[in-house]
């Protein structure tokens, strides 16, 4: 990337914010993404102290504490070097609460690397709780399935290893209503709070497939690349 892209993606859960910065990161490789998610489920796997506490949230449909949430991303982009200015990062579900923001902007204010967009994506909400209810997962390598648009070669496998798909603990219905309405809680206000600073751009649609084209164009035009994105797959 000919500047550097230091982004943060909010979105109702299950709106695909996964999918999206795994296609930015492969069509743009200086891109790194942390995904808030991804992290707090190696801590569940892990059995850590945070891993057990989140589990016992997710369950519930709750967010983590803030402070938790904190420390366990700012530890993890320092550890894989992205608290530069040259750094080019995608931050995938965090922050999440106005209490949240304040903090990772101080920490990147010491390192010169203040964020430079947010994005943020339109899903309806009936979409999203269709795609939850047909949602499985290859643990190991994270790859996910949907029976409805994308489902796997073998019903219950994995295409890749065959090994058995599995649901995520917080993926039901009932859980994701509680989660859209944390959502809808905490969230909203922290877009009013970028929206201040003129970062935000949102991004509406009914899928990944069509919302991509319209990221992807934006991201070429505001921070160009020094080569062509890979076309896709």
């Amino acid at each position: 990337m000919i500047r550097p892209l230091r982004a943060i993606f909010l979105g109702p859960p299950g709106a695909g914010k996964g999918t999206l910065t795994g296609r930015l990161c492969r069509d743009f490789p200086p891109l790194i993404t942390i995904s808030s998610g991804d992290v707090l489920r190696q801590h569940i796997s892990d059995r850590t102290a945070i891993g057990v506490q989140a589990e016992s949230c997710m369950r519930q449909g709750k967010l983590v504490p803030d402070k938790v949430m904190i420390d366990l991303i700012t530890s993890e982009m320092k550890s894989h070097g992205l608290l530069s200015p040259s750094a080019s990062w995608i931050l995938d579900g965090f922050p999440r609460t106005e209490i949240q923001a304040p903090a990772l902007e101080e920490a990147l204010a010491v390192a010169h690397a203040n964020i430079n967009l947010v994005v943020v994506l339109d899903v309806p909400e009936s979409v999203i709780l269709d795609r939850i209810e047909n949602r499985w997962i290859h643990e190991p390598s994270g790859r996910v399935y949907n029976l409805t648009f994308n489902p796997p070669k073998v019903p219950g496998r994995d295409d890749v290893t065959g090994e058995p798909l599995v649901k995520r603990l917080d993926d039901n219905v009932e859980t994701f209503q509680k989660r859209l309405a944390s959502y809808r809680e905490t969230t909203l206000g922290l877009i009013d709070y970028f929206n201040t600073r003129g970062l935000v751009q949102r991004f509406s649609g009914t899928s990944s497939d069509e919302i991509y084209p319209k990221l992807l164009s934006y991201v070429k035009h505001e921070y160009g690349t020094q080569h062509q994105p890979l076309a896709d797959a």
